[in-house]
């Protein structure tokens, strides 16, 4: 298998893989492909239309319809803008089981794979390594203890004026961790070749340094 010039970011929730990669890309002079904001756009979708996963034909008609775009870094859900809609709590709670459905992954791994075959691209996700892009040529695996990961989510909504306790996203963040290496699908897990990157004591613009030097240094 021939490789593709692209580089899979996995790691789990709340690492920070989509703010890292934004930034790799922006190093590199490459596009960035935000799936997880792609999977976070139809469990909108379907919340907004009180679409629950068990009405099969109901998904079906309304993954045929969906249309889904990335403009820069913002996300557009049928011509729609819902680049901050797709980011609160209650959208992060439905998109686990949205992310782990079968159908739903298969057609949004048929369009990131038609986007991402030209190359050029900083893809971040779960499976990007595994599943999506097995050919890419650099596999990062990100990750971070879940403390790290709950203590950053919990300033980021802080700084929004949320009041949520830190022990509650500190929760949620390892019930995300659990059902995503769990789920029947595409389970988290780092590539055989991917190389882990623990982010716990850095900060991000050390990870991205550290990114792109491995990346240059294994292409060259």
């Amino acid at each position: 298998m021939s490789k593709l010039a692209l580089i899979a970011l996995d790691g789990p929730s709340g690492v920070g893989k989509s703010t890292t990669a934004k930034a790799v890309a922006q190093a590199l002079g490459w596009s960035y492909l935000d799936t997880g904001a792609m999977y976070r756009a139809v469990a909108l979708a379907l919340h907004r239309e009180g679409l629950a996963l068990t009405d099969r034909p109901a998904l079906e008609t309304r993954l045929a319809s969906l249309k889904l775009e990335q403009r820069e870094t913002r996300i557009f859900l049928d011509g729609e803008d819902v680049s901050e809609a797709i980011r609160t709590p209650e959208v992060t709670r439905l998109v686990t089981p949205v992310s782990a459905d079968a159908r739903v992954r298969e057609v949004l791994v048929e369009q990131q794979r038609r986007i991402g075959a030209r190359g050029g691209w900083v893809v971040d996700g779960r499976d990007i390594g595994t599943v999506v892009f097995p050919q890419a040529c650099c596999k990062l695996f990100l990750t971070a203890t879940a403390e790290a990961r709950a203590r950053r989510r919990f300033l980021e909504l802080q700084a929004k004026g949320s009041s949520l306790p830190f022990e509650e996203i500190l929760a949620d963040q390892n019930r995300r961790d659990h059902a995503d290496s769990t789920r029947a699908v595409a389970p988290l897990r780092k590539a055989d070749d991917a190389v882990e990157v623990d982010s716990s004591e850095l900060t991000l613009a050390q990870v991205v340094e550290w990114i792109v030097k491995h990346h240059r240094e294994h292409q060259a």
